[in-house]
């Protein structure tokens, strides 16, 4: 992904974006836990295991935070994304655990130039996010505005 600024016109449907892969740690989640969701299994392992999530495991909140890092990471920054109007489902399927190695994709199911800025696009996304054992853990649909190309002057 490195070395191209996407804009509306990068996005073809039917194609999927590769997000890369990460390791969450121990620490991080109970980091985020104590901050945002300070639920007893997201900050010790002894509850985690109690729980029926089997583990210390990061929160759901947590999860898409991580999901919206590597998503960052692997295009949006180097985009013209112009943020999105919300998020139409997200599912957590699996619990993210310590340890657990994230790797991702997006995929483009539609496009749509917009009627009142016909320079800002549409860019619709499913987003799937597996552990290390291939398991999905986690999905995202949603929408993404793009500046196209002749509104960056390029």
């Amino acid at each position: 992904m490195t070395g191209k600024r996407w804009a509306y016109e990068d996005f073809a449907e039917g194609a999927s974006l590769d997000l890369g892969a990460r390791t969450v740690s121990a620490e991080e989640i109970v980091a985020f836990a104590s901050e945002f969701d300070a639920q007893p299994m997201h900050l010790d392992e002894d509850a985690g295991k109690a729980s029926i999530l089997g583990g210390l495991s990061a929160s759901g909140w947590h999860t898409c935070a991580l999901f919206m890092r590597m998503l960052c990471d692997a295009f949006l920054l180097d985009s013209t994304s112009q943020g999105a109007p919300g998020i139409d489902q997200v599912k957590w399927k699996k619990p993210v655990l310590a340890g657990d190695t994230l790797s991702g994709r997006v995929t483009v199911v539609g496009k749509r130039i917009s009627r009142s800025r016909p320079r800002l696009g549409f860019v619709s996304m499913h987003a799937e996010l597996f552990n290390q054992h291939g398991e999905s853990v986690f999905e995202l649909d949603n929408t993404g505005m793009f500046l196209t190309r002749e509104a960056t002057g390029a």
